[in-house]
């Protein structure tokens, strides 16, 4: 399909900046059978559920990825720490910017003490950085930043603000794999999953280490030229038993934003050895309209880039027409959108 087809025009001042308390934003409903739109509060998410409906959220925590260092000359840079290159913890698969201050064989400095060299430019822009020791966690954790998506206009290499650290988690988070935030669980609190559990709404778990392909604009005409970086899932045995048996009793499963959507779709299609063992494996997934969802009922999503993958996935799921009419209507209606903004319940 072409690109373009999933174009809107958003004003700037429509972008959310910052996160409102968690469970206070609005929710858009869109019934994607007939299109039909209705506005309410994300404290009414729990009664939009059904007793015995499965919701699937993902688990994973983002890690404080963004490092800022300084050259040579003394001139910021921006290590944006993608993945693990070794065991040893010493090199990194990362961005930089700007990149003429990441050449290969440039220095970075660090607070900490820390020194790293760019010991190669990959034909994608992306760096491997070797650093002289082995990054901890908990190094990590005190001196990278909170890795907000460009769009939430943040100065460089300034402290991160430490509403945005505890903004940019879900309560649920786990393991620090993500250097992207699944966002539609942001709008979570424990009094709402509670509500959820009291209602006899069955809550599962998944991980899904979000990626820099989140941030990756489609630059190609055709959404066939396109492809995702491969993300790693962890899918534990309970939860897939969950969806079996959800499945099997005609109960709907519920993803908590797209990363759960892709997740659920591409086990849904790879071959199951069975028996009660989780499954790990990677997925790129690439959801467009015309595709067959085997796993998904409902989606829980926020309001998303336009020409975006994840535009394109909840087009795919609830038509593209609903889609950007609903969109239409939600800037009618003075949503805050991305990140830190609404969310859309499409059933």
């Amino acid at each position: 399909m072409r690109v373009a087809l999933f174009d809107y025009h958003l004003p700037t001042d429509r972008i959310a900046q910052t996160a409102r308390p968690r469970g206070t934003s609005r929710l858009l409903l869109l019934d994607r059978r007939n299109g039909a739109i209705a506005h309410r509060r994300f404290a009414d998410f729990p009664e939009r559920l059904r007793p015995g409906d499965l919701l699937v959220r993902n688990d994973v925590r983002v890690r404080p990825a963004r490092l800022y260092g300084r050259d040579a000359e003394g001139r910021l840079v921006e290590i944006f720490l993608l993945a693990r290159r070794e065991e040893s913890g010493r090199r990194w698969l990362a961005l930089a910017r700007p990149g003429r201050r990441a050449r290969a064989g440039r220095r970075v400095r660090f607070d900490g003490g820390v020194e790293a060299e760019v010991a190669a430019v990959r034909d994608d822009g992306a760096r491997e950085i070797l650093f002289d020791r082995a990054l901890e966690d908990a190094w990590i954790s005190r001196f990278g930043h909170t890795p907000l998506p460009p769009y939430i206009r943040r100065e460089p290499g300034a402290p991160d603000r430490p509403e945005d650290r505890a903004a940019y988690q879900t309560v649920f988070a786990r393991d620090p794999l993500a250097v992207a935030a699944p966002t539609a669980g942001l709008h979570f609190t424990e009094e709402i999953l509670e509500r959820l559990r009291e209602r006899g709404v069955e809550i599962a778990d998944l991980t899904l280490a979000v990626g820099a392909g989140t941030f990756k604009p489609v630059t190609v005409e055709d959404t066939n030229a396109h492809t995702l970086p491969a993300e790693e899932v962890l899918l534990p045995a309970a939860t897939r038993e969950s969806v079996a048996r959800a499945k099997a009793e005609g109960r709907r499963v519920i993803a908590v934003g797209t990363t759960v959507a892709r997740s659920l779709e591409a086990a849904a299609r790879r071959p199951d050895a069975g028996g009660p063992v989780d499954r790990r494996f990677e997925t790129d997934l690439f959801i467009t309209p015309g595709f067959e969802f085997r796993a998904l009922d409902a989606l829980l999503t926020n309001f998303h880039l336009p020409r975006s993958t994840l535009l394109m996935l909840v087009s795919a799921f609830a038509g593209r027409e609903n889609v950007l009419a609903a969109y239409a209507a939600a800037i009618r209606e003075g949503y805050l959108f991305y990140s830190f903004g609404d969310a859309m319940l499409v059933e």
